[in-house]
């Protein structure tokens, strides 16, 4: 499976469309965004598309009671602290926004998951513990370039594509 990964959008709703073409370009099956999403425009950019969408709440998102009655009403999987995505064979990839180092720490210490994915400190990051691999996509605001990130879960490649 082809996931694109997105975080931190911040609202930059019309940058997350670019990110969005970008990784269906790249053949992405399913989009997850980790965190600082910013806007119900965001969530309908992402919703957009004829693939699976997993988001989960970050620490900058206001009214994410809002936030998360949208994601419902347009069809998006959405996690107010972690989301899960459904990998097959009872795998899962699973998506924090990271600002919550305890959540983080115990996603990748429990070696539950074979990727734990998460955004906040808008750096590149791919960095194996054991049998976890954690990715950070980069982040479409406050962080030039702007990236995000392509897994295929198939071959394990993971690739970060900078972001016009």
């Amino acid at each position: 499976m082809r996931i694109g990964i997105i975080s931190d959008s911040h609202g930059k709703s019309q940058r997350l469309r670019a990110a969005i073409d970008t990784l269906k370009q790249e053949g992405a099956e399913a989009f997850v965004h980790c965190g600082d999403i910013g806007s119900v425009d965001c969530l309908e950019a992402l919703a957009s598309n004829e693939v699976p969408v997993y988001a989960v709440a970050g620490n900058m998102d206001r009214r994410v009671q809002r936030l998360a009655t949208e994601a419902v009403r347009l069809g998006i999987e959405f996690g107010w602290e972690v989301v899960e995505v459904p990998l097959g064979d009872g795998r899962y990839l699973v998506a924090a926004h990271g600002h919550d180092e305890d959540i983080l720490g115990e996603l990748v210490a429990g070696e539950q998951f074979p990727y734990v994915c998460h955004g906040h400190s808008h750096e590149k990051r791919d960095e194996r513990y054991g049998p976890t691999r954690v990715i950070n996509p980069g982040a479409l605001h406050h962080a030039k370039p702007y990236t995000v990130a392509i897994l295929d879960t198939d071959t394990d490649e993971l690739r970060h594509i900078p972001v016009e």
